[in-house]
Parts: structure tokens; sequence; C-alpha cells
């Protein structure tokens, strides 16, 4: 009998309580940001919204100790120095014994120095979140991002070295980019070792550059199923390499789907993904059988169903009968095989 400890690319879970802000400071315009679209965020939240923010979810959460303040949305570190200061001077007040375990921001690699890092760790910044978005420099360029793979490595390492956690974004599906440059990225990623990784695959939002040369043909996207696969292989490689995946898929939201074009935006992506991760492997336990009962834990049966039972047709197409059961634990493990 095959058992099979729950992995934790399914089990884990991340809280932050959000705060959006919007595109202030950021010295570029990517090809495909509309960071006001992405965030819903409309205006510049001030010290005191910051505070009504998190005054309100601290008499929410059930275990603000495990929850994180997060800012997000533009560049952080490249908006006003006095204006960070005041977000930061804000959340850092419900940061504490009994209150949040810390704050986290994100920002791109080339707006870090020791100065920015020596103002994060005053105010309690625990963790930093780059946008590498890539790690192949045509890629890059292609998408005006204005820095280089280098400045991705050269601010993670020092990010480290001061003893934040490091997370790293990266987007797939970008303009000029190949499904083997999404992996090489991925792989210089995991070189990096960060603690945390998320990944985005492209949407094409309207009034970009790259719904532009969308719309000019010059812009060509692989079908939503081969970046489901390529986005689960991801999955597996970070997870294989000890990096947590804390997003995978851009977050629902009724800006992105009102202003969408084009590109792999679905309320569950992760799920998607992590249905296909679960085909693959009741494709491997039903080789050479016509039918198969498999246990898995209970909050993963419809992964492993897959959406809209995609997993028990496709492999009853072949030929082969998939029941799933729930398991008495997190395991995965076959109950029966003939």
């Amino acid at each position: 009998m095959l058992q099979r400890k729950l992995s934790n690319l399914w089990a884990m879970k991340h809280s932050n309580i959000s705060v959006f802000i919007p595109h202030i400071g950021c010295p570029h315009q990517c090809s495909f940001c509309d960071q006001r679209t992405i965030s819903g965020a409309q205006h510049a939240p001030d010290g005191n919204e910051v505070r009504e923010i998190c005054s309100k979810a601290l008499s929410e959460v059930r275990e603000p100790g495990n929850t994180e303040i997060a800012f997000f949305g533009g560049s952080f570190t490249a908006v006003p120095r006095d204006y960070m200061i005041e977000l930061l001077t804000a959340a850092s007040e419900f940061v504490g014994e009994g209150k949040f375990s810390g704050i986290r921001c994100s920002t791109r690699p080339d707006c870090i120095s020791h100065e920015v890092l020596e103002i994060l760790k005053k105010y309690g910044v625990i963790a930093i979140e780059l946008g590498a978005q890539s790690m192949d420099d045509k890629v890059l360029e292609a998408n005006e991002r204005g820095h280089s793979a280098q400045d991705v490595s050269e601010a993670s390492r020092l990010i480290k070295s001061c003893g934040f956690e490091l997370g790293l974004q990266m987007m797939t599906g970008l303009y000029k980019s190949t499904r083997e440059s999404d992996i090489a990225t991925a792989d210089a990623i995991i070189g990096i070792c960060p603690d945390t990784v998320r990944i985005y695959p492209v949407v094409v939002l309207d009034g970009t550059k790259l719904a532009d040369y969308y719309r000019r043909g010059e812009y060509r996207m692989m079908p939503l199923d081969d970046m489901v696969e390529l986005c689960a292989e991801l999955l597996e490689k970070f997870e294989k390499n000890g990096i947590r995946v804390i997003k995978c898929g851009l977050h629902a939201s009724e800006f992105v789907e009102h202003d969408m074009v084009a590109g792999y935006y679905h309320p569950a992506f992760r799920e998607l993904c992590e249905s296909r991760i679960y085909l693959k492997k009741i494709e491997e336990y039903a080789e050479n059988c016509g039918y198969i009962r498999i246990a898995v834990p209970a909050g993963d049966i419809s992964k492993a169903v897959g959406h809209k039972k995609s997993n028990i047709t496709y492999m009853k197409s072949k030929g082969v009968e998939v029941k799933i059961v729930p398991s008495a634990d997190d395991k995965i493990e076959i109950i029966e095989r003939r």
C-alpha cells in the first residue's frame, strides 16, 4: 500500500492584512503594469487609514500573532520617504505582543539599499518581496522593467544579509518569454534561495503596452491549459527545493475581470495547477490497471477530482475508472487497484 504525507504545497496557508499602495514613486511603467486595476486601489492611503485597517483587522483576526501587515501594490520603497515612514509608523503601532507579528512589503530590486533596509527594520518590517518577474535580461528589457537579473540577485543578497525574510515574485508568459525561459527563471530563483515565491501568470490589462502588443498581434500567448501545466511544474519544483509558494495566480478582483483583455486569469488558478499535479500522480498510480480507488485528505477532494471532474473524465477516456474518497489522516494512499 502506497502512503504519502500531504505536501505542504497544498497545506501551507499565508495570512496577511493587505494595504494596497497605488502606482506612486515607481521609476518605470512596465509593459504589463496597471497597479490601480490589479489592487483595486484608487487613491493612496494615509497613516490614519492604515490605522483604521489594522485596528479593524486586529479585532477580527483569530490569530494575529500569525498574521502580518502587508504593503502591496506599487513599489513600497520607491514612494516619497516621508510618506513611506508615515505608513510604517502607523503600521508599527499594531506590531508586538498581542498584536500582529510584523510588517511585509513588496518593492523593486533596484529600490533596495542599506539605508532603506535600516529604515524598514526600525519600523518592524520582517519580510521583503521583490518583483523579479523574470531572470532573463532580454525579457526584462522587452517589458521595460528597468532593472537586470543581476539587480535581483544583488538586492536579494543584501536583504538576506540584513536578516529579513526574502520573497521573490515571478511572472510567467511575459512578452518575449518562453516556457524554457520561465523554467530557467524558476531555476535562477531557486539558486537565490528565497523563503517564499509568488507565481503570477500574465494578465493583459486594458490601457497597458502589453494590451497594445496583443491587439497588434505582436504578443501571442500559450493556451491556458499549457500555462496551467507550466505553473504546476513550477509549484512542484519550488516545493521540492523547500521554497514556499504563497500565491499562484492573480487574486480574484472585479477590477481585473472588468479590465482584462487576455491572459491567464482564473479565480481558482492555483487549484487548477494543484489538480494537474494530482492528475499526474493518479496517472502514475493507475498505470496498467482499469480501476483505482484513492484516499486523499478531505480538503483535497476537489483538487483530486479536478475542475468540473476533469481528472475523473480524463482518466475515464484512458480506460481507467477512478474513485476518490477522503482519507482518515493527511495522507494519500491507494485503497484498491485492479
